[in-house]
């Protein structure tokens, strides 16, 4: 297994990348073509399925989270075999699901929001231990989408702890 670039990367074209739907899933509805900063864009694709979930019930969010979860593992794996890439740039659907995990019982405020959207970023590309060990382990679509579920776990328990603590002994 193999997450350094190769040439095959920089060869794959648009219509290569939309020629399964899975591709399409994949490359988070197209974001993951953006020239520049591809998980970037990704993880913005979260932000309004986010601000359409916040009313929901807890369980609902989390049933929805584990959808996606589950969805990604076959399209990033299928996608991947498909480009011939284990981790193509332009897969983005585990950053998706990533930035959901890191939203979850989030308030719905601008701060909040970008804090998590920032935390998220951060983990995803720095990957700190255990991220970049199961980054590195984990092959196939479970590989793909697992480090970015835990930079999401991560960016999630911080949030918490700004949230819980930090917050209302400022405010309070």
């Amino acid at each position: 297994m193999s997450h350094s670039r190769s040439d095959r990367e920089s060869r794959v074209t648009h219509t290569e990348l939309f020629a399964h739907p899975a591709n399409f899933l994949a490359l988070g509805f197209g974001s993951g073509l953006a020239p520049i900063a591809p998980g970037t864009f990704g993880s913005l694709v979260a932000l309004p399925i986010f601000l359409c979930m916040p009313k929901i019930n807890i369980y609902f969010y989390i049933g929805i989270v584990v959808l996606l979860f589950v969805i990604g593992v076959w399209c990033c794996s299928e996608s991947a075999k498909l480009l011939g890439v284990h981790d193509h740039p332009a897969i983005v659907w585990d950053e998706i699901v990533g930035m959901l995990i890191a939203l979850f019982m989030v308030p719905a405020s601008l701060v909040y929001v970008l804090l998590a959207f920032l935390l998220f970023r951060f983990f995803d590309i720095l990957k700190p231990w255990p991220i970049g060990w199961v980054d590195r382990r984990v092959d196939r679509g479970m590989g793909i989408m697992m480090d970015d579920v835990l930079a999401g776990a991560m960016a999630w328990l911080v949030l918490q702890g700004i949230h819980r603590y930090l917050v209302p002994s400022i405010t309070g």
